[in-house]
């Protein structure tokens, strides 16, 4: 089916639905790379135009890769809410969006219906969408997660405390993660990438995390970003394992990429889920996402990166997450060139998420040979913040000097509190006060405690 439209003296044909998504989207390095952007901003204009006068409907007959040859697909279509799609099923692309923008529509209709919008709807509506549209809509969605703390409450606002260290030295991690605590972060995940991706560094790290948290009574969770066979391996020898982590794409061949299927993922949440780590709720997973990681395994079926990363979205939501994040700017310049560029994925990609139902973080970040600097990080933070989103990262420095790239620092966390007087976790600010590490005031502490923690280090 094709799509035809007419602007001024000039029509503007679309071959396929694909086509049309791929060359409505926002311009972006990685869909030129592929050679499916649109060629001028006028034929952007036009397709975002048709799109508008797409139904939703029609996201349902026209498969972007086909139900046969790809598990996405066939999860998207097999778990769609058929009953509360007939709320919405009479809307456009552009109706969906002037609902979604409505102020009828609230936390609780955006909640009702979040089974009822597939990915690829969520992208479409994304396309014609404004920044700022993308932010009024998330910040609508309230998706709460819970394993020892609550995350996604509003006015609240989480870090992941991300202690890497470049030859996985256990003091150095340790170290990096009292410095984290003492500045209040760490109560989305304390989350490490190892250097070493083997379930015997990992165990060593998840014993380093797991005896610091009971030694201090610290209401927050651990995870080892380590592959889903390693977390299996890890969790059969009895290793302290609270979160399971796993990098997913929207497509089969991405998943593949990976080393993984959907099989591979609901055997690891099932091993984790019997362990029963959890205090005051039991979402034991943790995925990663970002655009740009379809095309660079060349598993994209000539979609553009941005639908490819909200069909990722579908599976993340099919195993109940604690947490999902993109690492919108992670992959390079080739997929997000600059700040503009990155700072638009991130907006999409939380909003996307969000209306999907699930508890959205984001990685605000850059690689150093991408056009971009802290300035544009910066912008992003406050804007994400702003939509609601529930997580970002917590990195010394905002340098990491294991995966070498630039993210948010402690400090940037403290600096988005101040401003829109957003709380941790609640569990987590109660531990921080009790410490005396953050005051009631949201101001940091030196005390007493601030020496044991550091303390710790020589133990």
């Amino acid at each position: 089916m094709s799509f035809k439209i007419s602007i001024g003296f000039k029509t503007y044909t679309f071959l396929n639905l694909a086509e049309l998504l791929a060359k409505a989207s926002p311009l972006r390095s990685g869909d030129v790379l592929a050679g499916i952007a649109a060629k001028t901003t006028e034929e952007r204009v036009a397709a975002q135009m048709a799109l508008a006068d797409v139904p939703l409907k029609t996201f349902l007959s026209q498969e972007l890769i086909p139900y046969e040859e790809d598990e996405i697909t066939r999860l998207i279509l097999d778990s769609h809410d058929q009953k509360k799609f007939l709320t919405i099923s009479h809307l456009t692309v552009g109706e969906f969006r002037n609902f979604l923008l409505s102020e009828h529509t609230d936390s609780i209709v955006l909640a009702t219906i979040k089974n009822a919008i597939t990915p690829e709807m969520a992208a479409a509506v994304s396309k014609i969408m404004r920044n700022q549209d993308l932010i009024l809509v998330a910040s609508k969605c309230e998706v709460i997660a819970k394993f020892r703390n609550t995350i996604g409450l509003k006015g609240r606002f989480s870090t992941r405390l991300q202690p890497n260290h470049p030859t996985d030295d256990l003091k150095g991690i340790l170290a990096s993660t009292i410095d984290g605590l003492l500045y209040g972060s760490g109560d989305a995940v304390i989350g490490v990438n190892p250097v070493q991706d083997n379930p015997n560094t990992a165990i060593q790290i998840l014993e380093l995390l797991e005896n610091l948290r009971l030694k201090f009574d610290i209401p927050t969770q651990t995870c080892v970003l380590t592959h889903l066979t390693n977390a299996i391996l890890i969790i059969e020898k009895g290793a302290p394992i609270d979160l399971v982590f796993q990098s997913v794409g929207g497509t089969q061949k991405t998943n593949s990429s990976f080393g993984i299927n959907l099989a591979l993922i609901k055997e690891a949440q099932q091993a984790a889920l019997e362990l029963k780590r959890g205090s005051i709720g039991n979402q034991v997973m943790y995925f990663e996402t970002g655009q740009g990681s379809s095309l660079s395994a060349n598993a994209h079926h000539n979609l553009d990166q941005q639908t490819c990363e909200a069909r990722a979205y579908a599976v993340a939501r099919a195993f109940d997450p604690f947490l999902v994040n993109t690492v919108v700017g992670f992959i390079g310049p080739e997929y997000l060139f600059n700040g503009k560029q990155i700072t638009r994925a991130g907006l999409e990609d939380h909003f996307c998420g969000k209306l999907l139902g699930l508890p959205m973080g984001c990685d605000v970040c850059y690689t150093n040979h991408a056009d971009a600097d802290q300035n544009d990080m910066d912008n992003l933070l406050t804007l994400l913040a702003n939509a609601g989103c529930n997580f970002i990262m917590g990195i010394p420095g905002s340098d990491d000097i294991m995966l070498n790239y630039q993210s948010t620092s402690f400090h940037d966390a403290l600096y988005i509190r101040q401003l829109l007087k957003l709380r941790p976790a609640p569990e987590f600010e109660l531990w921080l006060q009790k410490m005396d590490i953050m005051n009631s005031n949201m101001q940091i502490n030196h005390s007493e405690f601030t020496k044991k923690l550091i303390q710790s280090i020589h133990v």
